[in-house]
């Protein structure tokens, strides 16, 4: 059964009250969305166009999930990095292979995103679930990249840029941000906006 078929009846399953079956489901469904193998929007002859079944997916993970306590302990006591959200969306853990730069300072890509090799993360900055951020792209600091927003290669989101998010409704175009774009600092591009290539 394909992912989306699965997903698909994940949904159904919580409708009806009767989740169960193969909890492994949403779990891979992040997997395929940190692979870049699905996306929230993709690009047809030129018109992006919102992929429904991945944002129904993203939007059922709020459903299945409850508030948990996902505070990153310090060594000795208290606490380094202290939060509350829906245990199905936690940050995501980078490695060295992953060829992505987080520089240190308050700084959250959370999971179901993703991010190629050569990103640079300036702190603070934050990437939500669904956004996808192509290769060579810098992300500066205070900089937002909303919920499904698609950030092509070698963009520039400058200092206190927001690119906006859009889940609902499901078939409405997340914010796209072509190749090669400069978006200046404090700018703001929201409500499904395309930014088109070397803008």
């Amino acid at each position: 059964m394909s992912l989306q078929a699965r997903i698909e009846q994940l949904g159904r399953d919580v409708d009806a009250g009767t989740q169960g079956g193969d909890a492994s489901t949403f779990d891979d469904f992040l997997d395929a969305l940190e692979r870049g193998e699905i996306r929230a929007a993709t690009r047809d002859e030129g018109v992006w166009r919102a992929v429904a079944w991945v944002k129904q997916g993203i939007l059922l993970g709020f459903r299945l999930g409850r508030v948990a306590v996902m505070s990153v302990p310090a060594k000795g006591d208290g606490v380094r990095f202290s939060f509350v959200d829906k245990h199905t969306y936690p940050p995501r853990v980078f490695a060295l292979e992953d060829g992505v730069r987080i520089v240190p300072g308050g700084s959250t890509i959370r999971r179901g995103a993703y991010v190629a090799k050569g990103v640079v993360c300036m702190p603070p900055m934050f990437v939500n679930v669904g956004a996808y951020v192509g290769a060579g792209t810098m992300i500066d600091s205070h900089a937002l990249i909303g919920s499904c927003a698609q950030i092509g290669e070698r963009v520039h989101v400058s200092a206190a840029a927001q690119i906006g998010g859009v889940l609902e409704p499901v078939n409405a175009s997340p914010v796209v941000i072509e190749d090669d774009v400069l978006i200046g600092g404090n700018c703001g591009v929201y409500e499904g906006t395309v930014v088109r290539a070397r803008a």
